[in-house]
């Protein structure tokens, strides 16, 4: 049972790996779609989809007698509120092994994509549905999320139904390892907007923004980059900041309530009467962990939550960028942002969604500092050292973004080009 602040620091100092043991962990959204309506797909189709994924090892979850996830060898497909899907990857060594994991999972996603006569838009934002036109499933949470979420930001229900991510897991070895990795990932955040910009079309035009994505995510229940984020935060400041941060639902028996009038520390002090004033358990904790939106977050592992979902030329990339950042060469990339001011990092992450790359922060674009560290990173994934078959190294894998750098045109780019000459929506589709 989790009954205080010092269980929690504990909970988070567990997650300390020793430093040859570190992990990467990617996971990754799409939309499905039915080609023949160019519409999302309901859940009597996702049942379908899931079905044929049966043939290629892939167990189903259950909730009730509803299949809500699928799982194989430490990795899972799981459904999001307007049936998004992510594939949650197992933790791996590397990120060849990381890339070969999502080129496996796609073919066999493809294949019965195909079959089904579905499509795929691999894009951090629906381009062409309403949300009153999206589907939902009967995730028993989702209920009570579509309903208590709206209350504390007015983008909430898009961000549920209509956004989709990638995301990337990676560990820490001691506390001061944490302060400083958490440090550098929520500074990079502008830099990773810009970067990773694919949400520029919304209901099939051009919404103004690089990454309409990340705009719906500041303005979002739970959400946003807290100021306190980009300084020194160890175990204990994470800790007090859960405690007293809102719980967003409960478990009793089966069934999911409202937690919206309680803070985590009044189920700590088993204040909650609709729960029978019981005390929360490490999942408890771990579901409330998972539950706070914000652009990177804490579990027993940090989570980088700011890149917007993309195709296969850079599914890759943004790990690639990431890895080689916080794993091969933190110093270095932490000696670069050194001298930035909170106050410019927060009005950069406030004006990345519509600006991208041309964003100005400490007196330079955004696209300035991308370069930086790409070249950071690069040097860190040679640290590395990890090689494939072909004895190529993971800096084979930033290729995409040394592009969107020199060419200063990111994925959002070409699409509103690609798009506004066309206005097909064949070409909003993965190809």
């Amino acid at each position: 049972m989790i009954e205080t602040k010092e269980q929690i620091i504990e909970h988070f100092k567990s997650g300390s790996k020793d430093k040859s043991n570190l992990k990467i962990g990617v996971e990754h959204e799409k939309f499905i779609f039915d080609k023949k309506t160019n519409t999302r797909i309901d859940y009597s189709k996702i049942k379908k989809m899931f079905e044929n994924l049966y043939e290629f090892g892939w167990k189903p979850i259950f909730e009730e007698k509803n299949p809500i996830a699928l799982t194989k060898n430490g990795k899972s497909i799981t459904l999001e509120p307007g049936n998004q899907i992510e594939l949650s990857g197992a933790k791996l060594n590397n990120i060849h092994e990381a890339c070969a994991e999502s080129h496996e999972y796609l073919f066999e996603l493809n294949q019965v994509i195909e079959k089904l006569d579905f499509k795929i838009v691999s894009s951090g934002y629906d381009p062409i549905s309403k949300l009153e036109d999206i589907p939902n499933n009967p995730k028993k949470r989702y209920e009570v999320m579509t309903k208590d979420m709206p209350v504390g930001g007015k983008l909430s229900l898009d961000m549920m139904y209509k956004t989709a991510g990638t995301q990337l897991n990676l560990d820490y070895t001691s506390e001061e390892d944490f302060i400083k990795k958490f440090k550098l990932a929520n500074n990079l955040v502008p830099i990773s907007i810009g970067l990773f910009a694919n949400s520029s079309i919304v209901e099939k035009s051009n919404s103004g923004y690089l990454s309409y994505r990340s705009k719906v995510w500041q303005e979002t229940s739970r959400g946003g980059l807290p100021e306190f984020f980009l300084k020194d935060v160890n175990f204990e400041k994470y800790a007090d900041y859960i405690m007293n941060y809102p719980i967003l639902f409960l478990q009793s028996e089966g069934n999911y309530i409202s937690g919206k009038k309680y803070l985590f520390k009044n189920f700590m002090n088993g204040e909650i009467k609709e729960i029978g004033n019981k005390i929360p358990s490490t999942n408890d904790l771990d579901t409330h962990l998972g539950t706070i939106f914000t652009e990177n977050r804490l579990k027993q592992y940090i989570e980088l939550r700011s890149m917007d979902a993309c195709g296969w030329e850079c599914l890759c990339a943004g790990p690639a960028l990431f890895t080689g950042l916080l794993y091969g060469n933190l110093e270095e990339a932490l000696d670069l942002i050194k001298n930035w001011e909170v106050n410019e990092v927060l009005s950069a992450y406030k004006n990345a969604p519509k600006n991208g790359l041309k964003t100005n922060l400490m007196g330079k674009d955004t696209s300035y500092w991308a370069e930086r560290l790409l070249d950071i990173s690069k040097s860190g994934l040679k640290k590395r050292d990890f090689l494939n078959r072909k004895k190529l190294s993971e800096v084979k894998f930033l290729d995409h973004l040394e592009k969107i750098v020199k060419n200063k045109k990111t994925n959002a780019d070409n699409i509103i080009s690609k798009y506004s000459n066309s206005k097909n929506l064949n070409d909003l589709y993965d190809q």
